[in-house]
C-alpha cells in the first residue's frame, strides 16, 4: 500500500509520497511513486500513484509520448505541448485507458483488478496551478478552495490534521509542514506505509524548483517532527479535563439534560433466563 498527498494553494504546491510497497508480509519492497515532469520556464507537473504498481509503472512511461487525438487529421498532443494542465490530465487519463485496453483482461483472469489512483499537478505556462485526482477509469477532478488536497491510498490517519490546518491562504513552508504530520501519523497507525518519503515544494509562477528532498529515518528535520508531534499531542491531551460525573465539581460537566432520550439500557430481573 502507500500514501500520497497533494495540497494546492495560493502560493503554491506540494506534494509528498512514501515509497513501500507490499505484496504479502514477506515481499515488502521500495518504490517511488512521484514524478516530476519539467520544462524550465514553460511547464512543471508532478504525478503521484497508488495501487497496483505494475499498472501505474506503465501508466508513467506511456504517458511521456501518449498523443491525445481529438479526431483523426489532428497531430495530437503530449503533455510537453499541451497549452493547459485540464488537457495534460486528459492525456493522462487516455493513458490510464490504453494500459486498460492492453492489460486489463489478461489481470482480470489472473484474478487481479485493475486498480490505480493518481494525483497529477502543476503549472503551464498561460494559466494558473491546477491539481487534479485521476481514477481508474481515466475520469478526474479537480481541486477547489473548499477542497484544496487530495490523497490516495492509505487516506483516513492523515486526513484530520490537513482538515484543521490547509486552507488556501496556508504559507508553502507551513503546508510542507502539515504534509509531514499527516505523513507522520499514517506511518504510526499503518505498517504498509514506509520510509523513504518524496517531498517536492512548487512555488507559484517559478515552472521549476529546488525544493525537493528524500526523506529517511535519518533526516533531522523529520526526526524532530516525528518526536515534537507526539510530545505535543500528548501534552495538549493531558491540558484537557477528565470528564466529571458530579456537574457542582467542575464548569464543564459530562452529563447534562439534553432533548435526547437516554441511552438503551436493559435491566436484568429475575425473570431473565441465560440461554
Amino acid at each position: 500500500m502507500t500514501y500520497c498527498v497533494a495540497i494546492k494553494l495560493n502560493a503554491g504546491l506540494v506534494f509528498l509520497s512514501d515509497s513501500r510497497t507490499n505484496a504479502g508480509l514477506d515481499q515488502i519492497s521500495t518504490f517511488r511513486k512521484m514524478i516530476v515532469y519539467e520544462k524550465p520556464q514553460d511547464r512543471f507537473m508532478v504525478l503521484l500513484s497508488a495501487g497496483n504498481l505494475s499498472i501505474s509503472q506503465s501508466v508513467r512511461e506511456i504517458l511521456q509520448v501518449e498523443r491525445l487525438k481529438d479526431n483523426e487529421d489532428d497531430e495530437g498532443i503530449t503533455i510537453w505541448n499541451a497549452t493547459s494542465m485540464f488537457d495534460a490530465a486528459r492525456i493522462l487519463g487516455a493513458a490510464i485507458r490504453r494500459v486498460y485496453e492492453r492489460d486489463a483482461a489478461a489481470l482480470k483472469n489472473a484474478g487481479v483488478d485493475f486498480n490505480v489512483s493518481l494525483i497529477f499537478g502543476g503549472q503551464i505556462k498561460g494559466e494558473g496551478m491546477r491539481l487534479f485526482q485521476v481514477y481508474s477509469p481515466g475520469n478526474f477532478i479537480e481541486a477547489t478552495p473548499e477542497t484544496p488536497y487530495f490523497q490516495v491510498g492509505e487516506s483516513k490517519y492523515g486526513k484530520p490534521v490537513l482538515d484543521r490546518v490547509i486552507t488556501p491562504d496556508t504559507p508553502l513552508d507551513e503546508a510542507a509542514k502539515c504534509a509531514l504530520v499527516s505523513m507522520d501519523s499514517t506511518l504510526k497507525s499503518n505498517l504498509s506505509v514506509g520510509l523513504p518519503m518524496d517531498l517536492v515544494v512548487y512555488q507559484a509562477n517559478t515552472f521549476e524548483t529546488d525544493r525537493v528532498v528524500c526523506i529517511d529515518e535519518n533526516n533531522p528535520y523529520f526526526k524532530m517532527l516525528h518526536g515534537s508531534w507526539g510530545q505535543k499531542l500528548r501534552e495538549v491531551f493531558d491540558s484537557i479535563e477528565d470528564p466529571t460525573w458530579d456537574g457542582a465539581q467542575t464548569a464543564v460537566p459530562l452529563m447534562v439534560p439534553t432533548t435526547r432520550s437516554q441511552p438503551l439500557r436493559k435491566i436484568s430481573t429475575p425473570d431473565d433466563k441465560l440461554i
